[in-house]
């Protein structure tokens, strides 16, 4: 994955590029919540039911979901392949696009797309499948999706190689040192060790034997919320470079984070039930 901080020249990995679910490079619907609002302002409730039961018929079971949930709770999978074209084009009106948007690279070369709706803590994947096979579409209700909480524990390696310290090398060695003992000792649910860049002096021989130790990983993730936020896996368990952007898309804020998925992605309790109130007034409003 030749993204930001990982990218290392001449390696084997995939290049890829983010689109927002559930919509194709040449018409993006991209709403935000009010312009999901305004898509479904046109319609009125009778011809949605109408035209699209099933959707109808799932959505209040969604925003009763959103209430009970809380971030530590498991995840819950809804399954979108019972509904039609017209159902999943007024799908895709609803959720918008959220503040958060990721990839998932497979071990077998296969790409998950992950996009949080406008309906924070609501997400949409999808995973392409080979040949004529449809794709796996699924909405999941969680903190996180489960699969990148799995990619994050089950692909990187559990150890790092430290070797001989470059010439010219200042600080990697210690920062090295740091970062693998905080991998032995980290516990699910505590809080991450964090190791600041803007503060730390690290030249490029640091950086070049940084990024060639760690490796890379296979999750990217994108916050467009307060500030822009670029989160990436490296090849390390738990390690996560977490990188401030301002609008340049020039770093403000480099980070190492050794912990769980940075919290920078992950949906916070509050923002289940706000979403339960806002996936009920748009029930209330053109479904009921």
């Amino acid at each position: 994955m030749r993204v930001g901080y990982t990218s290392v020249a001449g390696s084997d990995d995939i290049d890829m590029h983010v689109l927002p679910l559930g919509h194709d490079g040449s018409a993006r619907r991209g709403f935000t919540g009010a312009g999901t609002i305004a898509a479904l302002a046109t319609r009125g409730g009778d011809e949605l039911t109408e035209r699209c039961p099933r959707l109808a018929a799932i959505l209040p079971g969604l925003r009763a979901a959103l209430a009970a949930h809380r971030a530590e709770d498991a995840s819950v999978q809804v399954r979108l392949d019972q509904l039609d074209a017209d159902e999943l084009g007024l799908l895709a009106d609803i959720l918008g696009e959220g503040e958060v948007t990721g990839i998932v690279a497979l071990p077998d070369r296969r790409v998950a797309q992950i996009q949080e709706s406008v309906f924070a803590g609501l997400w949409r994947v999808r995973i392409e499948r080979e040949g004529d096979e449809s794709a796996l579409d699924y909405l999941e209700l969680g903190a996180i999706p489960e699969i990148v909480a799995r990619a994050a524990l089950d692909f990187p390696r559990p150890d790092i190689e430290i070797g001989e310290a470059p010439e010219g090398a200042m600080n990697v060695m210690p920062v090295l040192a740091e970062i693998r003992e905080r991998m032995a000792a980290h516990q699910p649910g505590a809080a991450p060790h964090i190791i600041n860049f803007t503060l730390l002096p690290m030249n490029p021989a640091d950086m070049a034997h940084l990024t060639a130790t760690l490796g890379n990983g296979p999750i990217q993730m994108y916050s467009r919320g307060y500030g822009s936020c670029r989160v990436l896996a490296t090849g390390a368990r738990h390690v996560w470079s977490v990188q401030y952007l301002n609008a340049m898309d020039t770093p403000i804020l480099d980070t190492i984070e050794v912990g769980d998925v940075p919290a920078a992605v992950r949906a916070a309790d509050e923002d289940f039930h706000d979403s339960a109130e806002r996936l009920g007034d748009i029930i209330e409003a053109y479904f009921a």
